[in-house]
């Protein structure tokens, strides 16, 4: 097996905000979905749009980085140039779709509604919340997305404490390794 990329991190984790679900009748909303990045390699996620998203997932990443959807739309010029890397929603349902499965390891979330925004937008943005009893608005910035991504890591830690995130089987081969 090839290495990976010196460019590139493979142990990085993709997390995207969905249409809520429910797990069970007594299960919490899961709204939001953590995966190891290689699942973006599954022969049932739209390719190559999955492993061109993979290719820009890993790049110049930390070791262990969650990295939201929305990240890689602001380094995508806001999003404009996602034509040229891939459908991110028919990738991101097919992901979700093999999480429902058990069909890969995910770390389902049911973020509140202020933490949900805010890893729903980009690094630099900020959410604002009326709070009408008082008439005043709060502003949350990139320090509070900060703290929402760090409790993410301390579920994910704790989650994958016996072992990793299984992306599931028969992954195709990271762009730089394709024959």
């Amino acid at each position: 097996m090839s290495q990976p990329h010196p460019d590139h991190t493979t142990d990085v984790y993709l997390l995207f905000a969905h249409e809520p679900y429910y797990q069970g009748p007594s299960q919490q909303e899961t709204n939001a979905t953590v995966v190891a990045a290689a699942t973006l390699l599954h022969p049932r996620v739209r390719q190559p749009d999955g492993a061109k998203i993979h290719d820009r997932l890993t790049r110049g990443r930390r070791l262990g980085e969650i990295v939201p959807l929305a990240t890689l739309t602001h380094e995508l010029n806001g999003g404009a140039d996602w034509p040229s890397v891939g459908d991110w929603e028919s990738v991101t349902g097919d992901v979700l779709r093999l999480a429902r499965t058990g069909d890969c390891d995910a770390l389902s979330l049911g973020l509140p509604e202020i933490a949900r925004a805010l890893v729903c937008n980009g690094p630099h943005s900020q959410v604002r919340a009326l709070d009408s009893a008082a008439g005043q608005f709060t502003i949350y910035g990139p320090a509070e997305r900060a703290a929402v991504l760090a409790r993410v890591c301390e579920y994910l830690t704790d989650a994958a404490a016996e072992q990793p995130l299984w992306p599931g089987d028969g992954l195709l081969p990271p762009l730089g390794q394709r024959a």
